[in-house]
Formats: structure tokens, C-alpha cells, sequence
């Protein structure tokens, strides 16, 4: 059988059941009153409990889904959930359960079985969670769950009844306490032979990444292949790519993950599992029922996990199942199981680059897995950063008495080169930073520590032409203390910026080829240091030169000398600005191509 992943969870407000927002409730465990001090809410919990099997045999694997009910507008913020014997729900925890975010929710010692209770782990506000019970060895002939839900500190429910479920061979559960959906059946039939490309924009549709990959020869090629049949009754898909647990596609009205029609491909055990889900948000997948998948197959080899079924092209009875007669922008992702039961996705979903009517003439249709807002935030931050500050720094420290006659509107050209190009990058971070949280409709939660080294390299980006505005006079006596502070804060600035691209390019939603991108960047950072000590090596020649000549007391020959120097210096180091300009294009040009190519 096919086994889900996810728990649905209910947190209340401040703590969890016991008071403690990081759910370290095993206090609790026994009458799973929270410790708040409070009565119970006497009204109706506005929380629903349903699993998605009626009977179960030891060791088997039950999905219990916690969530608002459809009818109210709310959240929770702490909970507990445990199975009970339905005979003497007094006695203690019966199984275990598995975790599928850890990041929200935790496992809890409840009675005398390890991971027998499972709690939030956060007070942060959610609508639903999930959780998958193992039945013990020795079970008892029916089992119900209980939840604990805190929705504030002063609000919960206590011991909330859910569904029972029974032993086989033991009277049934009622058939109201579990989910609609039941797991899908295993795909009997094995593929003798690898999916072909052969047909792509002829007499099928496929979308493939890499684009024109080959799923019979190229191991690294995600595929996916759809075909209507003869009839215009049904659509045969054909689904492929490398993955330790699963592959997946979904259909969906837009480029962002939610309310979408999901199809997965699991890896359990060494055979397949092929399923149909629905996607409710940026939430976990709901499975649906499967009985309107036919003509499975799947084939295992090499890493490579590969499924094949037909579906209807209608299916007026089932609200969450998509119609193929519509078009939609398809995603294609995969990630790691275990036991059957999946992961979030390792990487960025493949998103085709336009929606597709699945019923519509064949395509070789293209995609990419990194949003379009992202690409530009990528290729401006590098423009801004690995350009144009990298050459305003350059120029500032080696070429202030290149020209010293030479003005651009009144000031001395090295200077309005050094402000045109350090306020062009100011702008530019500034577009550059506010692209994902327009992508992310906010705050970023699984980008680690990009994001928050990326808000201080904005706040230097900014105090450093605020500095600049109120700056002594060269001839004050104060204006060392503004050329320190100048100093330091662009040096931090750099630093920092150069670590946020190292982070950055290993982001999921911008994940450039690796080990290319770290090489290449390490190679950019070399290149302006070997550019800035020989500028500095080049002038200490010529200073000790001038030190030497400094001690001739014929006047004639030194004035020659400097004049001789002076152009030397000149020559040198505008044939260095134009190969260290040239340089800084090559990289900003590489990095531009690898992430269109994305």
C-alpha cells in the first residue's frame, strides 16, 4: 500500500499544551490537559481529524490529518496528538509516529514508547499538519485518535475525539471517521525498456530538463510525456528522472505552488507506488482517490525511477482533479522518500515556460526551475557587486593622481567615475533586493542565511552614500575619522556581498551548476587581488626608484627621471585598468549565461 508522508497539526497561541511555545509538552501526556490555568473552550472545536484508512494490520502506516475546519476562518498554534486504545482511552499511547517536518513538529515520549506523541515544535500559526502513526506489533482491535488543540493561551479544546480505525479481522470503524481519499494501488506491471524521446512535437508532448535531454541514454534527464488517445477519452503519461525517493507533475493555473492537481511516482522499497494528490496552498499533498489511474507501469534502474498511466481527460465527479481539455502551466520535481513516504522537494521545480493544454497539439515544450524575478535579482546583484563597486573601488584606490588635471564638471575625474558607478550600484542592490520578497509575497524561510546578510548589505549600501553627503571638508580635522569609517563600512560591505553571492548562487530557486559556480567565483576574487598587488607592487618599484634618484643632487636628471616615471605609471596602469575591466566583464558575462540557462 501506499503510504503518505505528512502530519497535520493545530497550534493555539502563545505556548503549546503546556505552556512552553517549543511544544516540550510530555507533561501532558497522560490527561493532555495544557498547563495554562484555564478551562477548556466549551464550544464546538472548529477543527476536523480524519485518516486515511478504516483498518490496519501491525506495522502498518496511517496518515492522520489535523486542519481548520472548511466553515471557519482560524489557526492553532500548539498541539498534541496521540493514539489510544478505543476500548480504554484512560490507558496510554499506543504505535509511534513519524515526522514530516521536523521543523514544525516534534516527537514526544508519551507513556513508555518513544515518538508515541507528537507535538508543534513552533507557535507559529498554521491550519493544518500531518502525521504518520506506525501500528505496534501487539495492537489493540481498535484505535482512536485523540488532539489537543491550542489556538490561544486562554483557548483550546481538550482530547478532541478523531477517527477509529480497526485491526483486520476486528469490527470496522465507522466509515465517517475516515478521509474520502484512500491510497493508491501498486503498480502491477514492470517496463521492460527506458521511455523514448522518439515523437516529441510530433505525435506527443514532452518537457524535459535538461532541454533536449534523452531519457533512454542521458541518466541525469527529467522527462515527462503525455499523449491523447485515439478515442480523445483518456491522456497516457509517461514520467521520468533521477531521484532517491520520488518524481512528480503537477498542473497548475499559475507559476506558484497551490490548489494544484499533483501526480507522484514513489519509490517503495524497489517497486513503485503511483498516486494522484491535490496541493491546497504551499502546503504538503492530499492524496485523492486513485481509482481513476489505469494502465500503470513503472520501472526502476540506476537510480532512475520511471512510471507510466492513463487518466480520463474529464472527471466531473471529482471537484480537486483538473480537467485536460484546459490549459496549464506544468511542474515537474522530485525528491527523497522514505517508506513510501516523500519529502519536500530537493530542488527548484522544472515550470514550463507557458501553459499547455494537455489535450492540445504535441509540443517540445520548455521550462525552467528558477522564477523569472529571481533571475533578474541574480543577474543584477552580480552587475551591481562583481562590476560596478568591484571597478569603483579599483579606480578610487589606484587612480586618484592618474589625471590630476583632468575634470569631469568640476571635479576631478577619478572621483566622478568613483560616484557615478558606487550610486548606480546603490540602485541597482536596491531593485535587486526588493525582487524576492515581491516573488515571495514576504520573508523566505528555508533561504538559511542569505537573506539576513543580504538585508545588512543593503543597510552599508545605503549608510555609505549618507556618509559621503555629510563629509568634512578634506582641510577638517575631523576628516580622518569620515575616511576610517568610509573605509570600514565599504570593506564590511564587500565581504559580506561576496559571501551573500557564494550563498546565493546555491540557492534552490537560483541553483547555478556546481562545482562551476564556486570555482568561478573564487577565480573572480583572485583576479582583483593579483590586480590590486600588482598595481601596488608596480608602484613601490617605482617609488623606491624615485627614492634613489631623490638622492642625485644634479636637479636636471631628477626632474627627467619623474617626468620618465610619471609616464611609466601612466602607461602601466591604464593598460591595467583596461585588462582588469575586461576580466570583470568575462566573469559578470559567464554568470549572466548560466543563469539564463537555468
Amino acid at each position: 500500500m501506499w503510504r503518505w508522508y505528512f502530519l497535520m497539526l493545530l497550534t493555539g497561541h502563545v505556548g503549546p499544551i503546556t505552556g512552553y511555545s517549543d511544544g516540550e509538552v510530555s507533561v501532558a501526556c497522560g490527561d493532555m490537559v495544557p498547563q495554562h490555568g484555564h478551562e477548556p473552550s466549551p464550544d464546538p472545536p472548529p477543527y476536523n481529524i480524519t485518516v486515511d484508512k478504516s483498518t490496519y494490520s501491525p506495522g502498518d502506516n496511517i496518515t492522520v490529518y489535523l486542519q481548520v475546519a472548511s466553515s471557519y476562518r482560524t489557526f492553532f498554534k500548539g498541539f498534541l496528538i496521540e493514539a489510544r486504545d478505543a476500548g480504554k482511552l484512560t490507558s496510554s499511547a499506543v504505535g509511534s509516529f513519524i515526522l514530516t517536518d521536523p521543523l514544525e513538529s516534534q516527537l514526544l515520549l508519551c507513556g513508555h514508547t518513544q515518538g508515541s506523541g507528537v507535538s508543534h515544535r513552533t507557535s507559529t500559526k498554521k491550519t493544518h499538519v500531518q502525521a504518520v502513526w506506525v501500528a505496534p506489533q501487539d495492537p489493540p482491535q481498535r484505535v482512536r485518535f485523540l488532539v489537543t488543540v491550542v489556538h490561544e493561551y486562554k483557548v483550546y479544546w481538550v482530547r478532541i475525539p478523531g477517527p477509529v480505525v480497526s485491526l483486520r479481522g476486528a469490527t470496522a470503524a465507522p466509515p465517517t471517521a475516515v478521509r474520502a481519499p484512500t491510497t493508491s494501488p501498486r503498480a502491477t506491471a514492470a517496463l521492460s525498456t527506458p521511455f523514448s524521446s522518439v515523437g516529441c512535437s510530433h505525435n506527443k508532448s514532452c518537457l524535459r530538463d535538461p532541454a533536449g535531454c534523452h531519457p533512454d541514454s542521458d541518466p541525469h534527464c527529467f522527462f515527462l510525456s503525455f499523449i491523447t488517445d485515439q478515442e480523445e477519452s483518456s491522456v497516457m503519461f509517461e514520467l521520468s528522472g533521477p531521484a532517491e525517493g520520488y518524481v512528480s507533475f503537477a498542473l497548475s493555473l499559475d507559476k506558484w505552488m497551490g490548489n494544484d492537481d499533483v501526480y507522484l511516482c514513489v519509490n517503495d522499497g524497489g517497486s513503485v507506488t503511483i498516486s494522484a494528490a491535490h496541493v491546497t496552498g504551499r502546503t504538503h499533498p492530499e492524496l485523492e482517490t486513485q481509482e481513476d489511474l489505469w494502465g500503470q507501469a513503472w520501472r526502476v534502474a540506476d537510480g532512475v525511477i520511471q512510471c507510466r498511466f492513463q487518466r480520463n481527460i474529464l472527471l466531473p465527479r471529482l471537484e480537486n482533479r483538473f480537467s485536460f481539455n484546459h490549459s496549464y502551466f506544468l511542474f515537474l520535481a522530485h525528491g527523497r522518500s522514505q517508506q513510501g513516504l516523500i519529502h519536500r522537494h530537493d530542488q527548484q521545480p522544472l515550470i514550463s515556460t507557458t501553459q499547455k493544454r494537455i489535450t492540445g497539439h504535441p509540443e517540445d515544450l520548455c521550462g525552467s526551475r528558477s522564477p523569472l524575478l529571481i533571475k533578474f535579482h541574480g543577474v543584477l546583484m552580480l552587475t551591481a557587486w562583481m562590476w560596478t563597486v568591484s571597478t569603483a573601488v579599483f579606480i578610487a584606490r589606484h587612480y586618484k593622481h592618474l589625471w590630476p588635471d583632468t575634470t569631469l564638471l568640476g571635479q576631478s575625474l577619478w572621483f566622478q567615475l568613483h560616484r557615478t558607478m558606487m550610486v548606480l550600484a546603490v540602485v541597482l542592490t536596491g531593485v535587486a533586493f526588493s525582487l524576492p520578497f515581491i516573488y515571495r509575497r514576504g520573508w523566505s524561510k528555508r533561504a538559511g542565511s542569505h537573506p539576513y546578510i543580504g538585508c545588512t548589505v543593503m543597510a552599508l549600501s545605503v549608510i555609505q552614500p549618507i556618509m559621503a553627503i555629510f563629509r568634512p571638508a578634506p582641510e577638517s580635522p575631523r576628516r580622518f575619522i569620515f575616511s576610517w569609517m568610509h573605509f570600514a563600512a565599504g570593506t564590511v560591505c564587500q565581504i559580506l556581498a561576496a559571501a551573500c553571492v557564494f550563498l546565493g548562487v546555491a540557492q534552490q530557486a537560483l541553483l547555478l551548476p556546481s562545482p562551476w559556480s564556486p570555482a568561478v567565483l573564487i577565480g573572480w576574487l583572485l583576479w582583483i587581488v593579483l590586480a590590486d598587488l600588482l598595481l601596488l607592487i608596480h608602484s613601490y618599484t617605482l617609488r623606491s626608484r624615485g627614492n634613489r634618484n631623490s638622492d642625485d643632487k644634479e636637479n636636471i636628471l631628477f626632474a627627467q627621471s619623474e617626468r620618465q616615471q610619471h609616464g611609466e605609471i601612466s602607461k602601466v596602469k591604464r593598460v591595467v585598468l583596461l585588462v582588469f575591466l575586461t576580466g570583470n566583464t568575462g566573469f559578470l558575462a559567464a554568470f549572466i549565461k548560466a543563469i539564463i540557462s537555468v
